[in-house]
């Protein structure tokens, strides 16, 4: 729970439809070097909110929660230099983004302060020829489709994995 003498890290991700996850997942069982990947397919909006802040961060993401799902083209395979990923293009989680950094700006790292690039990994910490090549291929087959966003959630690092502290399923607040 604690690393020192400080809780570990938050960190906040888009949860997407399974069929979506489903299609990640597996190409970075393919793709990730064996061993390399200590999580699954995800789409983080936030890396290391202070763990001290978890009550906070639960009623905000909580609070934001209260929308109805959403959708997201999956619109490009990117480069990362070292790997690939999906981006993905949404003005409804771009605005999401910015109300939570908004709110938590005083506690963000740098990293965290940044807009938000929406996409998922697929690959990472390869070589970058490696890289390169994988790109190539899946952009030779890449046809664009859509994700939907359908919930919120937190998670501890704790120095690899990530364990779960609670998922926050969009539905919009009763009439």
């Amino acid at each position: 729970m604690t690393r020192g003498t400080q809780p570990h890290p938050l960190v906040v991700t888009l949860v997407l439809d399974d069929d979506t996850t489903a299609r990640f997942e597996a190409e970075r069982t393919a793709l990730f070097p064996a061993g390399r990947t200590k999580v699954g397919a995800h789409l983080t909006l936030f890396h290391a909110v202070p763990g001290e802040r978890l009550d906070l961060v639960r009623a905000q993401v909580a609070e934001q929660a209260r929308r109805a799902p959403f959708t997201l083209p999956v619109t490009e395979v990117m480069a990362l230099g070292k790997g690939a990923a999906y981006r993905l293009d949404s003005p409804d989680l771009v605005a999401l983004h910015a109300d939570l950094q908004r709110a938590w700006w005083d506690d963000l790292t740098r990293q965290d302060r940044q807009p938000l690039r929406p996409h998922v990994t697929v690959q990472n910490k390869v070589d970058a020829d490696v890289a390169r090549a994988t790109v190539d291929r899946l952009r030779a087959d890449f046809t664009p489709f859509t994700a939907t966003g359908e919930a919120l959630a937190v998670w501890r690092y704790v120095g690899g994995p990530w364990e779960p502290v609670e998922r926050y399923a969009f539905a919009p607040p009763a009439p």
